[in-house]
């Protein structure tokens, strides 16, 4: 119509959108692809894709511009290039715009070309990076070598894991470039090598929790400042994982301090003051908002615990803990005022209320960006993140979405090329789709649901969380093997919030080195819709529905991708249906809330009238003891957070009069926040022999911040909570023989439910096993119908003591394909032989055991 009228596009109407631009797309994706092969390909490979691509583009772009050249001699002549005389073209630009997009790929596939081989010849460049210089050679022979090397990132703490019984030693993580390198035979070398140093410490240095005490040593390399150069000791060693960005793993031998040969650049020290006075504004604040905001802001998430972390996960919150585009956003949004109006008269914003001119507002936008970049630290997330930033932002404030695909197009390229290791990052992949969501899907959602009566914001925010999480659920299911179905309430519930937390903690990061009181006051405003994020993400996560398991593979993201297109084709026939789009709600509430009586009914689990339950936790131990309706007491809490939570939520436990936890090794109680999560406690009860030190001050910090009180069991107490009673059997108050180790002081436990005697025996060896057959407690072993087996079924017990208690049902608890070679066969034998059914939760998942003294029924999850 515009064509035929003569009119530009546009002309009538300056919001109208032409055709979607996409020829700046498979230069785009061609580069991303290159860049993501090349990166582990051989300099022969890289030179062949160079030498064949480039040349190639140059001819092409050669017979396009011949082409070029004789269609205007032709016209100077007055012959028409079409060969038919006296018809005029059909259009002005819009007739040219068609014919470079339909009519003569050349340039196309010549721009293609270029970005292959300029794609190939970056990737291979830093590619050689992990490969030349004597870093790697020193790697493959696990030298020990004194190295100088300056920090490219932020020092960051490890988080910790279980390994065995114990937990892993805390540890700081550096991303660091060695510069040079003194090999053992004494050669000093200069070089340019990305390594990986791991700074570790000895147990009880902080138990393994963000925002703990810390050792000064500990404390002085997490100071560290990116452009700090210092010289090490340390142990080379190959990296554990191919395809990463570093050529070796630098083991540092001495922790007690970093030597510091330079000090970090100008840039780097302000933005480290900047980001200390955010930190210390903040250090007054609820745990979570303390936790958070300096996360929200810039990045920084030492002090998010893996609790925290965990939750932000299970709802798809992640995002918020990263620098993303969208911090820019809004703090560029607060320069403009409201987008839409920021090419007009009537613009709003600080910038013109201050009277500042349009260009004048464009390089305050520039400065505001860059020292954004330098704040959040110029790494390539940073960089990625003000990119897709200023693309959604140029999308919004010309109104043109549809035009800005060349754009994101360009964004991807340009930062492909700049550092092609982006090419395998799952957080550029997830920012690029993010974006081009919101710039292709959520306006078309979006005006679908106006049509429907949708209040315009409520339509634009469902669209755009829903896009969003339409295109990036597949790759976050290969991440975590699990599809969040609270993801798009959750994120709706934070956007409101995100904005003020994200303003008023940038002012308190500006404002905290010259005036602290004030950064204070503004840091206190920005805890209320920080803790609100975090609020919604812990409740979110602990429903009981949350999510659920999907296979974490490119097949299962493949299938995620289907299901999700036929959920979408399903919505829009669903939404002409009222009443139907209600009846879908309720269901998808019913399965995320799963009340406990539903459940019961539809899984069979758990089941009716169950006394015990041995949850899944893997290579640990987590027993539940039924004590009334939705109350449970709690043996052991295994060794992760969310796995103990995820059991007691579908076995429907809220209240918890007491937590047993029989001895201090990490599998037994790392999984303690997951028991103590959103449930009423009323005590903790432990063993007197307090080792490990670091897992001792772990739960009592647990317990103090949550209020619990801490005792201690000693043989012969009784305790009684509705129809379950239980007597703690061992330890004695003056343990004879002295324990060995934590394991012979663990807590046993005989009890009584339903006629049902049960005997919990934690993780006794034998020499415990045969001390508690000769103590006065042996008089009540004989005659147990269920006997939880000590130490996870392991080689090491005392016959006699099985002989004694000659249980029915015998249950060990362990994880499959475990390391240590849980349950020892000779054991398993050995109750078999007993007459004794074995259940075990490496094969038959989690185990509730139900019934009474007469009958007795077991079930796995």
């Amino acid at each position: 119509m515009h064509i035929a009228s003569g009119r530009r596009l546009g002309d009538a109407h300056p919001r109208q959108e032409g055709p979607v631009d996409l020829r700046l797309v498979p230069p785009a994706l061609a580069a991303w692809a290159t860049a993501a092969l090349a990166l582990d390909a051989s300099p022969w490979v890289v030179g062949g894709i160079v030498l064949v691509c480039a040349p190639a583009a140059g001819v092409l772009l050669g017979l396009r511009w011949r082409g070029g050249r004789g269609e205007r001699e032709s016209g100077a002549r007055g012959q028409e290039p079409s060969g038919r005389r006296g018809e005029r073209p059909s259009g002005g630009r819009g007739a040219e715009a068609s014919g470079a997009r339909g009519g003569r790929p050349w340039a196309t596939v010549a721009a293609v070309l270029l970005c292959v081989a300029g794609a190939a010849a970056s990737a291979g460049l830093h590619g050689a990076d992990l490969r030349r210089g004597p870093v790697p050679e020193l790697a493959r022979q696990y030298a020990t070598v004194t190295a100088e090397v300056e920090i490219t990132s932020d020092p960051r703490l490890a988080r910790p894991r279980v390994r065995g019984d114990r937990m892993t030693p805390d540890a700081v993580l550096i991303d660091a470039e060695v510069h040079g390198v003194e090999t053992p035979t004494g050669t000093a070398v200069a070089t340019r090598t990305p390594v990986l140093a791991v700074v570790a410490f000895g147990e009880g240095s902080g138990g393994g929790q963000p925002g703990s005490a810390r050792r000064p040593a500990e404390a002085s390399w997490l100071g560290l400042l990116p452009s700090t150069r210092v010289r090490v000791t340390g142990r080379l060693a190959p990296a554990l994982t191919g395809g990463d960005r570093i050529a070796a793993v630098l083991r540092v031998r001495d922790p007690a301090g970093p030597a510091v040969v330079r000090e970090p650049s100008a840039a780097q020290r302000f933005a480290g003051r900047l980001r200390a006075g955010l930190r210390a504004a903040t250090d007054g604040l609820p745990a979570d908002a303390r936790a958070l905001l300096p996360g929200l802001v810039v990045g920084d998430t030492s002090r998010i615990t893996p609790e925290l972390d965990e939750a932000f996960k299970e709802t798809d919150l992640a995002h918020t803990l990263a620098v993303s585009g969208s911090n820019l956003t809004i703090m560029l949004a607060l320069l403009l005022g409201p987008p839409a109006l920021a090419q007009q008269v009537e613009r709003r914003g600080l910038a013109p209320r201050l009277g500042i001119p349009l260009r004048g507002t464009a390089l305050l936008g520039g400065v505001l960006t860059l020292g954004f970049v330098v704040v959040c630290r110029p790494d390539p997330s940073v960089l990625r993140a003000a990119a897709c930033g200023a693309v959604v932002l140029l999308a919004l404030a010309t109104g043109r979405r549809r035009s800005l695909i060349p754009a994101l197009a360009t964004a991807v390229l340009l930062l492909v090329l700049y550092d092609p290791w982006l090419a395998r990052s799952y957080g550029f992949l997830l920012s690029v789709l993010a974006t081009g969501a919101l710039l292709t899907l959520a306006p078309r959602w979006s005006a679908a649901l106006r049509r429907r009566r949708v209040p315009p914001r409520l339509a634009e925010a469902l669209a755009a969380a829903g896009a969003a999480q339409a295109l990036c659920a597949p790759v976050v299911a290969v991440l975590s093997a699990r599809v969040s179905l609270v993801a798009v309430p959750c994120n709706l519930l934070v956007e409101f919030a995100v904005a003020p937390a994200t303003v008023l903690g940038f002012a308190a990061l500006a404002t905290a080195p010259v005036a602290m009181p004030v950064a204070e006051a503004l840091a206190w405003c920005a805890s209320w819709p920080a803790g609100w994020i975090a609020g919604v993400a812990r409740t979110g996560a602990a429903l009981p529905g949350a999510g659920v398991d999907w296979p974490g593979s490119w097949g299962g993201a493949l299938l995620l991708a289907l299901a999700t297109a036929g959920v979408v084709l399903l919505g829009r026939r669903v939404l002409r249906h009222p009443w139907l789009c209600a009846a879908c709600g309720a269901m998808l509430l019913l399965v995320v809330v799963q009340p406990p009586p539903l459940t019961r009914v539809v899984t069979g689990w758990p089941p009716p009238g169950w006394r015990l339950a041995m949850c899944d936790v893997g290579q640990g131990d987590a027993t539940v003891l039924a004590a009334g309706e939705g109350t449970g007491v709690v043996v052991d809490a295994g060794p992760d957070p969310a796995l103990v939570d995820r059991c007691l939520r579908t076995l429907g436990i809220t209240r918890i009069p007491l937590v047993v936890l029989t001895h201090f090794h990490a599998d037994h109680v790392a999984g303690l926040p997951g028991v103590l999560r959103g449930r009423a406690v009323g005590a903790i009860e432990t063993t007197g022999f307090e080792e490990p030190v670091d897992q001792v001050e772990f739960v009592r910090r647990e317990a103090e911040a949550r209020r619990v009180p801490v005792v201690r069991a000693v043989a012969g107490e009784r305790r009684r909570v509705g129809g379950l009673e239980w007597e703690v059997l061992w330890p004695p108050a003056r343990p004879v023989p002295a324990p060995e180790g934590p394991n012979d002081a663990s807590v046993t436990l005989l009890v009584r439910s339903g006629g049902l005697r049960m005997l919990l025996l934690g993780d006794l060896e034998p020499p415990a096993q045969q001390a508690l057959s000769r103590s006065p407690a042996a008089a009540l072993l004989g005659g147990v119908d269920v006997l939880k087996v000590a130490h996870h079924g392991s080689a090491y017990q005392d016959p006699d003591l099985i002989r004694a208690v000659a249980p029915r049902l015998a249950l060990i608890s362990c994880s499959e394909d475990n390391p240590y070679g849980h349950p020892a066969p000779s054991t398993v034998a050995a109750l078999r032989a007993m007459g004794a059914v074995v259940m075990r939760t490496d094969l038959d998942g989690a185990l509730a055991v139900a019934g009474t003294g007469t009958e007795l029924r077991v079930a796995g999850d």
